[in-house]
């Protein structure tokens, strides 16, 4: 973000982020379940995304673009070891799924990927919030 915080905000900013993350996984389920998998997995992207700029953002870290989280997120975290590989990983699989499937022509992603992905975006976004969790001391029930 461009404009400096006050904590509360932040705060707010940071739960709001990992809320959009939740709601992204269920968009992405009910996409699935009516075989919209491009859909669907455009929005497990940005549920990982959401819950990428809420770390990003707990601790004062700017990235402008999508392309800003995700080195931002290597740079910070997964080279760090504070974050998984496997975490880095599935960021960078759906970003690129994401692009393909958005902007290129013939690209279809289907049932299969949807259940391979699924749980390693699940798994991503509770990685996520337990860093998020211990960086800005808040509990569970405030995420």
């Amino acid at each position: 973000m461009k404009d400096t915080l006050d904590e509360e905000s932040r705060q707010a900013l940071i739960k709001y982020r990992m809320e959009r993350a939740y709601d992204s996984m269920n968009e992405a389920k009910l996409l699935a379940d009516e075989s919209f998998y491009n859909a669907a997995i455009n929005r497990l992207y940005y549920a990982c995304y959401y819950a990428a700029v809420a770390l990003l953002l707990a601790n004062d870290i700017p990235a402008q673009t999508h392309s800003g989280v995700k080195t931002m997120l290597g740079l910070h975290f997964i080279t760090k070891g504070k974050l998984s590989s496997s975490a880095g990983k599935t960021l960078a699989v759906l970003f690129n799924q994401r692009h393909s499937s958005d902007y290129d022509a013939f690209v279809y992603c289907d049932q299969e990927m949807f259940d391979e992905l699924y749980p390693k975006a699940e798994a991503f976004i509770e990685e996520v919030k337990e860093l998020i969790e211990s960086s800005c001391n808040t509990t569970e029930k405030e995420i």
